[in-house]
């Protein structure tokens, strides 16, 4: 049995944010990279097999190879940080000022692989923008990048709430999918426990940070009427903040809150007491 039960997941959870937390700006810039090409990746083969099948949920389910391989490559994803930084700091295991330089600099690294993705993906379906997308790829991006942004834009108020509270469900879900993955020791129960509350969150459209950070400016650059404004005013803001309160109060803070007080991090997983064990789910 490679089970390994959230008591014992959330001294993971912490570790896991105080090692993040010591990691340099280059490393957290190259992973950082790395984690918002590959989720650029997943994005354009979700949106692929949705265009070949006429099955949006085909789309939902091939979505998270590209978070299974962040998790499996340790890389660096803002949005699963969101979870587990913060209760490293709440540990003590972690300064806020380190905190939200780690935040910062993986958000960079995020955004320079999300845009460079794109970049190379317009040029490998235009031909170098010589020749139309016989694919039908760009054009969907370019409708879904006018929809998260317009689309919210039109409703004034409304449409910024809207934005914000499809952040918070989404980020909820994605760090369940980091911390899922530390209920198992072996490669395949670790793909298997992300896949799915990242299928659930793609399955229902609602907004994530980094995944925006893909499809909106390369949606801008397949023809989108959509200015650098309205990206960050009317989606990568406030999007990023709803991730932020997703993942941290409702994953992280959540889980650490219900689990933590039951055995101190510094003692091993096994020396707990047998009154410690919990039932497994």
């Amino acid at each position: 049995m490679d089970y390994i039960k959230p008591l014992d997941v959330v001294t993971t959870m912490i570790n896991a944010g105080a090692t993040k937390g010591a990691l340099s700006a280059k490393d957290l810039l190259i992973r950082g990279f790395l984690s918002g090409a590959l989720l650029g990746y997943a994005t354009s083969l979700a949106i692929t097999g949705t265009l070949q099948t006429n099955v949006p949920l085909v789309g939902a389910l091939i979505f998270p190879v590209g978070f299974v391989m962040i998790v499996i490559l340790g890389l660096e994803l803002a949005t699963g940080s969101f979870a587990l930084l913060p209760v490293a700091w709440r540990e003590g295991k972690l300064s806020f000022a380190g905190m939200s330089g780690n935040l910062l600099w993986v958000l960079l690294g995020n955004l320079l692989g999300s845009v460079f993705y794109g970049g190379l993906l317009y040029i490998s379906l235009t031909m170098m923008g010589q020749a139309p997308d016989a694919t039908g790829v760009g054009a969907k991006i370019a409708a879904v990048a006018t929809a998260k942004t317009l689309g919210y834009a039109k409703f004034g108020f409304a449409g910024m709430i809207t934005v914000f509270v499809k952040a918070i469900l989404c980020n909820w879900m994605v760090c369940f999918g980091v911390v899922m993955a530390m209920t198992s020791t072996s490669t395949l129960g670790k793909i298997v426990a992300a896949w799915l509350p990242i299928f659930i969150f793609f399955a229902q459209g609602f907004e994530h940070s980094i995944v925006n950070m893909f499809l909106i400016p390369t949606g801008m650059l397949f023809g989108a009427k959509v200015s650098l404004a309205d990206w960050w005013l009317w989606n990568q803001i406030p999007v990023t903040l709803g991730n932020l309160v997703g993942g941290a109060l409702f994953t992280g803070m959540a889980m650490h809150i219900t689990h933590r007080q039951k055995r101190p991090v510094e003692q091993p997983i096994e020396a707990a007491s047998v009154a410690d064990a919990e039932p497994a789910v």
